[in-house]
This record gives C-alpha cells, structure tokens and sequence, in this order.
C-alpha cells in the first residue's frame, strides 16, 4: 500500500480549500495595497461647498463664456471666448484615481492660453477650465 501523499484523493480533496486560502491571502493583498481614490477625505466638507460650484458654472453660463480645448503631444491649448484673463487655470480630474489629477496654469500666447501637461493615464477624465481668481468655472469631459 502506497503512503497517503502519494494517493490523489487527499490531494483532490484538499485543492479546493487550498484554493481558497490563496485567493483569501491574494484578495487581502490587493486592498491593502492600493488607496482608494474613490472617497475624498473630507467629504462633507465638499459637500456644502457644491452650491459654491454649481454657482461657478453658472456664472460662467451668464458671461457668454465658451471654451474649446486642444491637447496632444504633452501641451494643452485653450481657447476661451467672452473674457480674457491674464491666465487661466485647468484641473485633469480622473475619474476614478485621485492620484493621477493634474493641476496646470496656462499662460496666455497668440490668442489662446498654453501650458505643457504630462501625459494622462487611460481612464475618462474631466476638464474644469477656470479665471485666477475663481470666479467662474467651466466644466467638461475631456477631449
């Protein structure tokens, strides 16, 4: 008679629980290891301030303001129609990963406003284009 390990039944019987513990060890490892960037830190707080937001949009809405962006090639080129401010600011938010925003100020050259961006990471991002002195602010997906 053959020893027990040497058998496939004990080893048929004991994958599946085997299975499991390493999926358990692999899904723990997975969470600790990675920030969520889905929940901001101080929630509540960006909570109340949307009405300050949705204000900002509006007011850019009320100006006439419109604003066509370019990107390629690690620039960034705005063009903003009913106001021109000195600079302008543009926040990359993605969608999901907190980590990978971007905040650039784009200085005003022959017409629109340019700055050079790092490249952006696959994902959906959204654009918000707003004055220095955050007056009014227009929101968008980016290109």
């Amino acid at each position: 008679m053959n020893p027990w390990f040497k058998e496939p039944w004990p080893w048929i019987v004991m994958a599946p629980p085997a299975a499991a513990v390493l999926a358990g060890i692999a899904t723990f490892w997975i969470a600790a290891s990675g920030a969520d960037g889905l929940v901001a830190e101080d929630y509540y707080r960006q909570g109340l301030g949307i009405n300050k937001v949705i204000a900002r949009e509006e007011r850019a809405r009320t100006l006439g303001l419109a604003a066509r962006v370019e990107m390629g090639a690690g620039r960034i080129r705005v063009r903003l129609e009913g106001a021109a401010p000195e600079a302008l600011f543009v926040h990359l938010a993605h969608r999901t990963r907190a980590g990978y925003d971007q905040r650039l100020r784009l200085a005003r050259a022959a017409g629109a406003y340019e700055a050079e961006m790092a490249p952006l990471a696959p994902g959906g991002w959204r654009l918000s284009v707003e004055d220095p002195q955050g007056s009014w602010r227009i929101v968008r997906e980016a290109p």
